[in-house]
């Protein structure tokens, strides 16, 4: 998958030195990086195969500063790439070479918590865990919980519709969000939903949600806040297969349970989280399942005793039941740091992101393994079982000639398969640059040209993100888009600022 980013654009390049002064009228000295040391801390994001040097970086701290900035960014004809926590796995948040990057770090406060409505209203720049904190010592949570939740931002975790481990009963990020404050290109505000729980107009909360920076700037979430279960317990499944284990996650949705969670790692997983960060995971498995269930008291020890039965009924070898909340924490430990463990088994690694099926599990698990030894290369799987949301790990080493090329062609055939038993391309972690050329496994001209025209409603200039997502770029008039910025409403009954 050769990276193809839009071409640096010599007149902006030229006009860098005006672009600076007038950003500097704007911001604080401070918050406009354009010292080229200082640039390369956000030359890249978690998709670290490629980088770029951003022509300025600019850090606003209010919303009339990215107004201004975008404002800015439509009169000189510059391009603009949102970024959040940097945590991106699918390059969505890499700058260009001829683009204003716009970090939202310092977006990064709690504005009010309402237990009433049990919601919250946060700035973008607000790591997911922090909601979570805020509010647990009243009995709540904040559901999608990613494993970079530490980390990640809930602009960007809006931006891509992250999920998490209990993602599975509670939903993405798009079942867990009230509304949205945006930043249109040109600076124009829209108010999407609020504190209720739906409206009555176009969903163009969901619209925004997953749009991976494309429509606008996410400058204030409102999100949903849920009371803890009373009980909940977690079941390490040890199997003597992957297979075996795929299947008893398949039992389990199919006897009408929903658990909180439920996780899959494979023996290489495993094996790398041991020496990482031991859990207690029985190391000879092949295959180990997570299974947490939550609710009522009686409820959870019912479950737990169904559960037990038919992961035996399945071939388990291991069945292990957390006695106490520092037990369940240590099964989810793991699971969570998962991705950093996997360093212990390969100098690099290429994360993926496809969702398939749950009944095609054994079968995509077993094409994948025929895939790595087509390519020459291992992988180590961990996943979202329950919702068949796959993020198989590929091993490679950057040192070596060609191991790039190998890992990004595996990649690419994995997520074919994974479209070809009835999956898409992304559960989670969106498009981005690492799948934008494979769109079209999925999607058709029409299909595409179609999505291009929403882009077009909310950027008619093609200014926000470009090169990201779109196999290929298409003007705005040829497409014969309607546009919200300069232009009427395509929406009517939409408030607009």
């Amino acid at each position: 998958m050769p990276l193809l980013m839009p071409a640096p654009e010599p007149e902006i390049l030229s006009r860098r030195s005006e672009l600076l002064t007038r950003l500097a009228q704007i911001l604080p000295a401070q918050n406009v990086i354009a010292d080229e040391t200082a640039r390369r801390a956000y030359e890249c994001d978690a998709f670290t195969m490629y980088r770029a040097l951003p022509l300025v970086v600019v850090l606003p701290e209010t919303v009339p500063q990215v107004q201004s900035i975008l404002a800015l960014a439509q009169e000189m004809n510059v391009k603009v790439v949102p970024r959040g926590g940097g945590t991106s796995l699918s390059g969505g948040s890499m700058p260009l070479e001829d683009g204003i990057l716009l970090g939202m770090s310092k977006f990064n406060r709690i504005l009010e918590i309402d237990y009433e409505n049990r919601c919250a209203r946060v700035q973008p720049g607000v790591q997911n865990l922090a909601i979570s904190k805020a509010v647990e010592h009243a009995g709540f949570y904040y559901a999608p919980d990613p494993s970079s939740q530490i980390a990640c931002s809930i602009g960007g975790n809006v931006a891509e519709n992250a999920g998490g481990v209990h993602c599975l009963k509670y939903g993405l990020t798009t079942n867990n969000i009230l509304g949205l404050e945006v930043v249109l290109m040109g600076g124009e505000i829209l108010r999407l939903g609020g504190k209720h729980l739906d409206s009555e107009m176009y969903d163009l909360l969901g619209l925004m949600t997953g749009s991976e920076g494309l429509l606008g700037v996410v400058t204030e979430v409102t999100v949903r806040i849920l009371q803890k279960p009373p009980v909940a317990r977690g079941l390490l499944l040890g199997f003597a297969s992957v297979e075996a284990g795929a299947r008893c996650v398949g039992a389990i949705i199919a006897q009408g349970i929903i658990p909180g969670g439920m996780e899959m790692m494979d023996k290489a997983t495993i094996r790398a989280v041991e020496r990482f960060q031991p859990c207690g995971y029985p190391q000879d498995a092949a295959a180990i399942v997570i299974v947490e269930l939550d609710g009522t008291p009686a409820e959870v020890d019912h479950l737990v005793g169904v559960v037990e039965k038919i992961a035996r009924a399945e071939g388990a070898t291991t069945t292990k039941v957390s006695n106490s909340e520092a037990e369940r924490l240590q099964f989810w430990a793991g699971r969570k740091n998962a991705f950093p463990a996997v360093s212990c088994i390969g100098p690099d690694y290429l994360c993926m992101d496809g969702t398939i099926p749950r009944k095609r599990l054994p079968e995509v698990l077993t094409g994948m393994d025929e895939l790595a030894k087509k390519h020459g290369l291992r992988v180590a799987n961990v996943f979202h079982a329950g919702d068949g949301n796959l993020h198989p790990l590929i091993l490679y080493d950057a040192s070596i000639e060609g191991d790039i090329e190998r890992a990004e062609n595996l990649g690419a055939d994995i997520l074919r398969l994974c479209v070809a038993v009835g999956g898409v391309l992304t559960g989670e972690h969106g498009v981005g640059v690492e799948k934008r050329d494979l769109m079209g496994e999925m999607f058709n001209e029409i299909d595409l040209a179609q999505q291009m025209r929403v882009k077009c409603a909310f950027d008619p200039s093609g200014r926000l993100n470009p090169g990201k997502v779109f196999p290929e770029l298409h003007r705005c008039a040829e497409l014969g888009a309607m546009h919200v910025v300069g232009g009427a409403l395509p929406f009517p009954d939409l408030p607009r600022f």
